[in-house]
Order: structure tokens, then sequence, then C-alpha cells
């Protein structure tokens, strides 16, 4: 099992990277997000690595960081999903986004990569709610909100541009200062003011 790469890189197109490492070139599969962090061609890379063996093939994924692979992990675990749904989720949501899209069920978000329906995005987050465990309660500083006014308070911040951990801790912030019970209006106008400092 290859667990990382450190090396030159190569070669970037699209859906994959060549990294040269002591003469040997690996190519790896990777998502438009890992392909846009790892950096120029030609400078010095380490990518987190998921080795897929099927009966005719193996291949190499690469990620940025370990984070995005182990969603990758968790995303092909999904009937339905194989590797190239799996990165095409990963290019559109970033780890954090994928995570609060999942705690949310909000299958709309994950119904955004190329290549999932609503049927299938509705089965990743209801299957992925129950498998992420950690990494959607543990894997990131974005407070978790669990629904009612609050969830569509990060909404609302998340359709006006900021980012899941911006407008959850936003939202949270808000709702320690009014308290529990407040309503939807007031609580986006006070997330609103304090995203904004």
């Amino acid at each position: 099992m290859i667990a990382h790469l450190t090396g030159r890189l190569a070669a970037a197109d699209i859906d994959h990277a060549v990294i040269d490492v002591g003469g040997v070139g690996y190519l790896v599969g990777s998502s438009a997000k890992t392909l846009a962090a790892i950096g120029p061609v030609g400078g010095m890379v380490t990518i987190h690595t998921e080795m897929l063996v099927s009966e005719d093939s193996i291949r190499l994924m690469g990620f940025a960081d370990a984070d995005e692979r182990d969603w990758f992990r968790l995303l092909t675990g999904v009937q339905g999903v194989g590797a190239r749904v799996a990165l095409a989720i990963l290019s559109v949501l970033a780890p954090d986004e994928l995570r609060a899209a999942v705690a949310r069920q909000d299958k709309a978000m994950v119904a955004r990569a190329n290549g999932v329906g609503p049927k299938l995005a509705e089965r990743i987050v209801r299957e992925l709610k129950d498998k992420a465990g950690g990494l959607v309660l543990g894997g990131a500083a974005t407070p978790i909100v669990a629904g009612g006014a609050a969830a569509d308070a990060v909404s609302a911040l998340m359709n006006l541009g900021f980012r899941p951990a911006e407008a959850a801790n936003a939202v949270k912030a808000a709702e320690d200062e009014l308290g529990a019970g407040t309503g939807l209006d007031a609580l986006v106008r006070l997330a609103l003011r304090k995203a904004s400092k």
C-alpha cells in the first residue's frame, strides 16, 4: 500500500497529476481542488494516496490532505459511488463543505457534482451521516448546527457566499447571544453582522 508520495510535480491535467519520485512517474487521479492546491508543475509536492485494485487495473488516487482522502474512502463506500463520482464530489465540495452538507442532510449541495443525481445525493448524505461519525463530529472546528432556524440561517449565509465554517461559527455566536428559539430573521441579521467583522 502506498500511503503518500513526495516528489516533483511532473505534469497535471484536468483529473490527474504525475508525481516524479526518484525518476519514477506515478500517475494519480485527483480532484480539481487537489490539483489546484498542490502548486505549479515543477514544484515539490507531497500527496496522500489511496490505491484502488480491481480485476483489470491498479490505480492511485491522490489528495492534498488526509481529510480529503478519508472522505474519498467514505464516498466510495456508498453504493453507486465509484472513484470518478467521488472525485467529482470532492472537486465541487471541500471536506469542510461536505462535512456540513452531510451533517445538515443537504442533498442539493451534494447533487451539484457532475454525475450525482437527486437519488444518489440523498443516498450519500443518508449513509454518510451514520458512517462519517468522527469525521462529521470531530474532524473539523466547524460547529455542527442541529436543525431548525439555526440550520436555515447557516444555509442562508452559505447562499450569500460565506464558507460553511464561517457561516456555522457566525450563526452559533448569534444563537449564543440571542438564545435558543430565536426567529430566523433575527438570527440571520445578527449572524451577518458577526460574520462580516
